[in-house]
């Protein structure tokens, strides 16, 4: 049963512990602020709304802080106080910094975004939108029980859909939102009655209380339990844009609004992971030998497909560059499932779970980076092909230099020291659960994505074909690429503070 079902649940409203729940509580405000104040701004000083926006997401990011101190937790059930809807532990706290930076760096490039007359995009819904599913998306890794879980991701799904599809007269625009739709409807769906059929065998939504009594089902049940968990983790693959549910990507990478394209590859995921990981390692660490296997397959197939797609932009004039960064996040998912699955096999779980959480935090960083990169050249060349990169040394050499270095941290190449210790973190997991075979398909897939990375990166420094184009970054757009930019360098000085910002406890 849930919180609110319990006797004297009254109570709860007294006991709300305001300071865990503040980073998705200010996304939320503000979010509802902005909208009411766009119907009083005028067109003038619709700008305001974003820098608002861009503060609020600050401030969300910024009261993580406070709760570093230990682990705090709320809505919890009046007579045991250990079985909480809300917990804000190490695991949260981590997943919360990928979202909220992930959206303000995504903020940051939309404020230059909606002053481009191409677009087309209201300001006050924009940006409700934005902070909406940016509060979901904090939300759900905070989520222990199943009824939080799916509302949290639906928050922070539901905006994502209008953001794709929110270029008024946009034919590419309204095709990704429809099947970026349609296959996210599909996943809540199935994810749905995977979490039903859970609910019946256990009687309970709280994850802690369904890894308990899950064990103890009654031998009737056993084949409506399985099904449960083999519904959920497809629902989950959906949104992971795991191999073969990952057909929306691409498309909808390419018809959304640049910045949006950007938040999905890296919060969408953060989302999509977060919860695969709170139904697998915390709920059902009984039915590791289901979810095991099916992860590790997943893992496999998805980082093949992803890397080979992108493989396939490499002599095409007509793909775009957002494109073979949407194949390539197909990719790196695979990699990022790798630890889930390890998980299975480790008697370390909270160790791989932790090497998921170092990739996710480096691919963030240089992911964003490079779609900051692209917003750069697309208010040029909207078109964004991966021709137009050719030369852009000649003209803008820090620019070039950095974009080269946020390709080879994906690589995994140096000078990009954070994405290769982040990827033999992840080798290490696969190895060390027994995943012999995983860890030698990962290799391969490592060695086919150096060359469509090394390609792009070395036609930025050929000679340019005619006349040579100019970028000019505007503050917002630079700001976001030197914030990246900051990070991965950082982070390539002492890669080894990834990983222990990364060591989460989850029980």
């Amino acid at each position: 049963m849930s919180a609110l079902a319990q006797p004297g649940a009254a109570s709860l409203v007294q006991s709300v512990d305001w300071l865990a729940i503040a980073p998705p509580t200010i996304a939320a405000v503000v979010g509802l602020a902005v909208l009411v104040a766009d119907l009083f701004v005028g067109e003038r000083r619709k700008a305001l709304l974003g820098w608002v926006s861009v503060a609020g997401l600050a401030a969300a990011a910024l009261m993580l802080l406070p709760l570093l101190d230990g682990d705090r937790s709320t809505f919890c059930l009046t007579g045991d106080p250990d079985v909480c809807s809300y917990t804000a532990d190490r695991f949260t706290l981590v997943i919360q910094f990928l979202v909220l930076g992930g959206a303000l760096l995504t903020a940051l490039l939309s404020v230059t975004a909606l002053k481009d007359a191409r677009e087309g995009l209201p300001d006050g819904e924009y940006w409700f939108l934005l902070l909406c599913s940016a509060a979901g998306a904090a939300l759900l890794p905070a989520s222990r029980d199943l009824a939080t879980l799916i509302v949290a991701l639906e928050v922070a799904s539901l905006p994502a859909f209008a953001l794709v599809g929110l270029k008024y007269g946009d034919r590419r625009s309204s095709e990704a939102a429809l099947k970026f739709f349609l296959s996210s409807v599909t996943a809540t769906a199935v994810t749905l009655l995977g979490v039903s059929f859970l609910y019946a065998s256990t009687g309970t939504l709280y994850l802690t209380e369904i890894a308990a009594r899950i064990q103890d089902v009654d031998g009737q049940l056993g084949t409506l339990v399985q099904t449960g968990v083999v519904l959920t983790l497809v629902g989950f693959a959906f949104k992971t844009a795991a191999v073969p549910f990952h057909f929306w990507v691409p498309d909808t990478y390419v018809g959304a609004p640049l910045p949006i394209a950007a938040y999905l590859s890296v919060v969408g995921k953060a989302v999509g992971f977060s919860g695969l990981i709170l139904v697998t390692v915390i709920a059902l660490p009984s039915y590791a030998d289901v979810w095991g296997p099916a992860l590790a397959a997943l893992a496999a197939l998805t980082m093949t497909v992803g890397n080979v797609g992108a493989l396939r932009q490499r002599g095409t004039r007509a793909y775009s560059a957002v494109r073979l960064l949407a194949w390539s996040s197909v990719g790196q998912a695979g990699y990022l499932l790798v630890p889930i699955a390890a998980a299975a096999y480790s008697g370390d779980p909270e160790r791989s779970v932790g090497s998921t959480l170092a990739y996710a935090l480096m691919y963030a960083a240089v992911n964003l980076g490079a779609f900051a990169v692209a917003a750069l050249v697309a208010r040029t060349k909207p078109r964004n092909r991966l021709t137009d990169y050719r030369g852009l040394y000649a003209t803008n050499p820090l620019t070039a230099l950095l974009l080269a270095f946020f390709l080879l941290c994906l690589a995994g190449l140096p000078p990009g020291i954070i994405g290769l210790f982040a990827k033999v973190t992840v080798f290490s997991a696969a190895v060390d659960a027994g995943l012999g075979w995983l860890a030698v398909v990962m290799a391969a897939n490592v060695v086919i994505a150096l060359y469509y990375y090394l390609q792009w990166t070395a036609l930025l420094f050929r000679a340019p074909e005619g006349e040579p184009t100019a970028y000019r970054a505007p503050p917002p757009v630079t700001a976001a690429i030197a914030l990246t930019a900051v990070i991965g360098i950082a982070l390539s000085g002492a890669p080894q503070l990834v990983l222990r910002f990364a060591d989460t406890t989850l029980f």
